[in-house]
């Protein structure tokens, strides 16, 4: 009778462990197809789903920066300029300019202020020499220059920018 109730506890305990196993293998299931739902639907969310909020945010700024930005062309100047060490022949140097300004009242008081631009311009480029123009850092260098000589010479007003229509060095 011994091994019968050896034999009936193996049984049980075969028994009981047929169920547990099933039980842990339909949960590790469910919980694999939960994860899997989470995992898509967390997808879904982030890649398809619009956010209006942002691109209504986008276009009305772009469309306050098209109204806003003013530009005052300035009249074309010629400009001698300093001659090299070895050039018999003073260069000219031409050049078409616009100032951006952010908002038009600032344009309607940078307007009359022109001539004063004009002539800060031409004092300072007068003293430039041609290997002062050379390459784009040279570009870039008069254009912040001309930035701060403008805004000094409108001060209370603020130009954002030169912009070079043209500039021809002859």
């Amino acid at each position: 009778m011994a091994k019968k109730a050896n034999e009936d506890d193996e049984t049980a305990e075969d028994g009981a462990e047929a169920p547990k196993s099933g039980k842990k293998k339909l949960v590790m299931i469910g919980g694999a197809v939960a994860l899997v739902a989470v995992l898509g639907g967390g997808g879904w969310f982030f890649f398809m789903k619009k956010k209006p909020s942002e691109d209504v945010t986008a276009e009305q700024a772009a469309a306050a920066a098209k109204k806003l930005i003013t530009f005052v062309e300035m009249k074309d100047m010629m400009i001698g300029i300093t001659a090299g060490p070895q050039q018999d022949r003073q260069p000219i140097v031409r050049i078409k300019v616009a100032l951006e300004i952010a908002d038009p009242k600032t344009a309607d008081q940078v307007k009359p202020l022109l001539p004063r631009v004009e002539d800060a311009f031409q004092v300072f480029m007068r003293e430039l020499r041609p290997s002062d123009l050379d390459g784009s850092a040279g570009m870039y260098r008069l254009k912040e220059e001309l930035l701060r000589r403008v805004n000094v010479t409108v001060y209370p007003a603020k130009v954002d920018a030169v912009l070079f229509k043209e500039l021809l060095l002859q």
